[in-house]
């Protein structure tokens, strides 16, 4: 017993008499985008693994192959003994992957972004306050990440470069750096930012730009690059993560020399972290060698989207602006959203519900995740379930 535990029941009681409360559930891997979950083989449209990646064998045989030459962990942080020639070759890979002079890898996404814009605003803070413009519905690391740094979010209407371009000319003649923090993918949404159109806007105004990746690595640009290509060289950061269509687990920032080499030296959450072990380098590397080169399974994917917004849109179920294998099916009521994900998995098909404070108020919604291992009778059966759901 915890001196807390009372405090803490009533506070998941109130969680409950509002629809929010959440309880982890038992699920098993299994192939071609099912899995084992709570003892039932169900079609998984929560997972990303959007390429299929997780249970690929080239990626299982070289953690295969690693950890029997490397061993299974990487002994100490990387700044101690536990930088290996694995992280360096893998760096050099993923920068030629992203087209940037160098990459840095880092545990996870999370920790990422929580852990590097507070290392990038204290280098910042000799020229002034920074001003960090954020669009309103980015990741919670990324705001996280603003709130240890210790400044006040600038945030802009969802997607608006209008209202950015609007809140940066406010600023004009103002000291400090000039910081735009967004997603090229929204992870809750599915549509993406107009990268091109956000850096011509931070080149006016001389802002840094620092792009996640998450929901794009793998899965959009040239050979699943992401998008800051578009951005022509103006990409200031790209974040990015191994836990999604790269089918594994880790993180990279992919940027300047300079860039790199100060985050070793900066960011906490790379310096005092143990170094990511052998057997994630393997599947990270796998899967950097396979993804260029799946073209054919990105299209696949793209395919699938359009065909699930067009149905969920004939049946008056709103899917936003999503353009991604993100497709959200946006129901308004938490009550309803959690009733839909009852019926559909009495279907054997799992599309979690997403409440607030995950999305906003009102916007409660099956977050519909597609994957290249689906197929196209599989995206059929979810969309009769639905049909039938809300007959």
């Amino acid at each position: 017993m915890s001196i807390l535990d009372s405090l803490l029941a009533q506070e998941l009681d109130r969680a409950e008499q509002r629809q929010m409360r959440r309880r982890l559930r038992t699920a098993d891997c299994a192939r071609d985008g099912r899995l084992l979950f709570e003892g039932r083989e169900v079609i998984d449209f929560s997972s990303n693994d959007y390429l299929g990646l997780a249970r690929h064998p080239a990626l299982a045989e070289r953690v295969a192959d690693w950890t029997a030459r490397y061993g299974a962990g990487a002994r100490a942080s990387r700044l101690v003994s536990g930088n290996l020639a694995l992280h360096e070759s893998i760096e050099a890979k993923l920068a030629r992957f992203k087209g940037t002079e160098a990459a840095l890898l880092f545990a996870s996404g999370w920790q990422a972004n929580a852990a590097v814009l507070p290392a990038l605003l204290r280098a910042a803070s000799g020229q002034g306050e920074p001003m960090v413009f954020c669009d309103r519905l980015n990741h919670a690391s990324l705001h996280h990440g603003c709130q240890a740094a210790g400044v006040r979010q600038i945030r802009y209407r969802h997607n608006d470069l209008d209202h950015l371009d609007s809140l940066l000319a406010e600023r004009v003649g103002k000291p400090g750096l000039r910081l735009v923090v967004t997603e090229s993918v929204f992870s809750m949404d599915g549509d993406r930012t107009d990268v091109a159109a956000l850096c011509e806007l931070a080149e006016r105004h001389g802002a840094f730009v620092y792009l996640d990746e998450a929901h794009a690595t793998g899965v959009l640009g040239p050979g699943g690059a992401g998008l800051a290509s578009l951005g022509r060289g103006r990409v200031d950061l790209a974040m990015g993560t191994f836990s999604k269509a790269m089918g594994s687990f880790g993180a990279y920032v992919a940027g300047s020399r300079q860039l790199c080499d100060y985050l070793l030296n900066a960011c906490s959450g790379f310096i005092y972290t143990t170094a990511l072990p052998p057997p994630v380098l393997a599947a990270i590397d796998a899967a950097l060698d396979l993804v260029p080169g799946m073209d054919a399974e990105r299209q696949r994917l793209a395919r699938l989207g359009n065909v699930l917004r067009r149905a969920l849109a004939t049946l008056g179920i709103g899917t936003g602006a999503s353009s991604t294998q993100i497709v959200p099916a946006i129901v308004g009521d938490a009550g309803e959203a959690l009733a839909l994900s009852d019926r559909l998995r009495s279907h054997d098909l799992l599309a979690v519900a997403i409440r607030p404070p995950t999305v906003p108020a009102g916007t409660s919604r099956l977050r519909i995740a597609l994957s290249a291992a689906h197929g196209e009778e599989d995206v059929v059966r979810l969309i009769d379930a639905v049909a039938e759901a809300r007959a």
